[in-house]
């Protein structure tokens, strides 16, 4: 994406901060602007105390008691106030932006987030947030308030005394300098670090869901240097930060500590000449305390502000990235059928695994997909589900070819129950609901026909399954998954092995009520060949190293005694 590209694609991020957000910024800013004529007459107080201590003037002294304490009570109600203002300000605006960044990731289809790393959404939603909150945020009110408060020192400086004020422009030129030439290396060190920590939340992900096969295979050792070697490549990154930023923060205190002395000596200088008084040098101190450190916070805020805003371009480029390709919508009904025309199709382009594959599945009928493992069954199955668009030849449903097909309507026509199960944790009746309400009958008869009956009668749909169903077992986890899609009715069902991790008993059960189902287009890869479920089926499809070698029904292909009769022989 060009810089223009990435600007466009991530205004409704930068909107999102603001959207029914307005009053509560424009409150928080009023409340910054209201504190600075406090912060101001802090120099006020401290140069009219030392002019009265130098004239002896209780009266002066007195005054200037009775300004000080309303104007301390008056700071405190503002401070709290803005303080207040500010946190539900950013509340709303991260709450905003990360429901924005959640719903743009759902709306991309299988294909296109199989594609991605998950680490680069968890680095950008967690590490990423936390710099946009600091640093565009809470910090832009920081820097509003360091920019104004550089002007009214300045002014207040040319009221004192014009001279000691141009004295003072001119010691500020260094520090100025110098913040506006390092500003541009904290950016770069800010962006080096997201990118980083990208790479290590996809390598702690990957290690964390690896683990049980990291202690199977006794790979600890390995796993703990691919660990340390992402970890130290991040905290390096890190230190090199903190290290630019040290440096940045040396130089301009050396130069704001030149400017500060600068005036002191100076304006000690005019005092004694009679120029000015002993107070107005301590107002002059003060003042350009409060412009040094304007001077130093307004630039590498800036920067940093800037750098945040990259990282906003950044999610919107990653959401945009890949996006989910628009396409016609179909009905939810499925009426001529599913026709797949010489499909080709390789995860390799060299190496096809489906090759110059032709059949057509006919409206409410059930098919079988059977083969040796590396056949191309669940790769079929995939590819019917949308997920690659990449294929060789047509998939049409209902004469519409898939890829001009809208995903959404697409997933309302079929469902996939694939070998690996993936559950929430939360309770097994939202599981199975996917947090969506259904009729109780609906859900017992979806639970009662995918073997779910006995698990929910010992422990209740409310028991909670755990992080990925960990408080299940395998076959649980799989009932399960099949009442989730029994109880979505989608017109076509896909199962890649659904069985597989059920008993003998179970899967037969299980599997001869989805045949038994009324209505729906069943295509169901299985390695059980077992001749009473064989029976059942309207044809059956047996692919060998991704070719189609033969298709009929059970007696048809036991008859011919060809590779389906060698698998099923086998199996025996």
């Amino acid at each position: 994406m060009t810089d223009n590209e990435k600007k466009t694609a991530a205004r409704p991020f930068f909107r999102a901060f603001y959207q029914g957000n307005r009053l509560r910024f424009a409150l928080t800013l009023a409340l910054t602007l209201l504190g600075i004529p406090i912060t101001l007459m802090v120099s006020w107080i401290l140069g009219a105390l030392l002019d009265a201590a130098s004239n002896r003037s209780m009266e002066q002294f007195i005054f200037v008691i009775k300004v000080f304490v309303p104007m301390f009570a008056l700071y405190t109600v503002l401070t709290l106030g803005f303080y207040r203002a500010k946190a539900g300000f950013v509340c709303r605006a991260l709450k905003q932006y990360k429901s924005l960044a959640f719903h743009k990731l759902s709306e991309k289809s299988i294909s296109a987030f199989s594609q991605e790393s998950t680490g680069r959404y968890l680095s950008t939603l967690t590490n990423d947030v936390t710099t946009i909150e600091i640093n565009y945020l809470e910090n832009s009110f920081v820097m509003i308030e360091q920019a104004i408060l550089f002007v009214g020192s300045l002014a207040m400086m040319l009221w004192y005394s014009p001279l000691l004020a141009v004295i003072a422009i001119v010691l500020s030129i260094l520090p100025i300098a110098v913040a506006l030439l390092t500003g541009g290396v904290l950016t770069r060190r800010e962006q080096e670090v997201s990118e980083k920590n990208e790479g290590f939340m996809a390598q702690v992900k990957d290690l964390l869901n690896g683990f049980s096969v990291i202690k199977s295979f006794k790979a600890e050792t390995e796993a703990q240097r691919q660990f340390d070697t992402s970890n130290q490549t991040v905290e390096g990154a890190k230190r090199r930060r903190s290290w630019s930023t040290g440096q940045v923060k040396t130089l301009s205190g050396l130069c704001g500590l030149i400017m500060q002395f600068g005036i002191f000596f100076i304006g000690t200088y005019l005092a004694i000449q009679g120029s000015i008084s002993a107070g107005t040098v301590v107002v002059f101190v003060n003042l350009s305390g409060s412009m040094i450190n304007s001077i130093n916070i307004v630039p590498q805020y800036w920067a940093s502000r800037k750098a945040a805003a990259g990282l906003v371009e950044k999610l919107a480029q990653v959401t945009e990235e890949n996006a989910s390709r628009s396409g016609d919508p179909i009905p939810p009904v499925l009426r001529e059928g599913i026709s797949l025309n010489h499909v080709t199709f390789g995860y390799e382009t060299d190496q096809p695994i489906l090759k110059d594959l032709s059949l057509t599945l006919e409206p409410g009928k059930k098919y079988a997909l059977v083969g040796s493992s590396g056949s191309g069954k669940s790769t079929l199955l995939n590819l019917l589900m949308g997920a690659y668009d990449g294929y060789g030849g047509s998939i049409a449903i209902d004469g519409k070819e898939l890829r001009e097909v809208d995903p959404d309507s697409l997933y309302d026509l079929m469902s996939l129950i694939g070998q690996n199960v993936f559950l929430f944790d939360d309770t097994i009746r939202s599981n199975i609901t996917m947090f969506r309400d259904f009729p109780d009958q609906l859900v017992a008869d979806a639970a009662q026909r995918s073997g779910l009956s006995q698990l929910l009668a010992q422990r209740g749909e409310d028991y909670r399954c755990g992080e990925n169903g960990v408080g299940l077992s395998g076959g649980e986890r799989q009932r399960v998954s099949i009442a989730r899609c029994l109880l979505r009715g989608t017109p076509v069902l896909l199962l890649d092995e659904a069985t597989a991790a059920l008993d003998n008993q179970t899967a037969f059960a299980v599997t001869d009520a989805i045949l038994h189902l009324d209505g729906l287009t069943r295509l169901v890869v299985t390695h059980r060949l077992e001749a009473a479920l064989m029976e059942q089926y309207d044809e059956i499809i047996v692919l060998r190293d991704g070719v189609l070698c033969e298709r009929g029904t059970y007696e048809q292909l036991m008859a011919h005694k060809g590779y389906f009769y060698s698998l099923f022989t086998l199996a025996a």
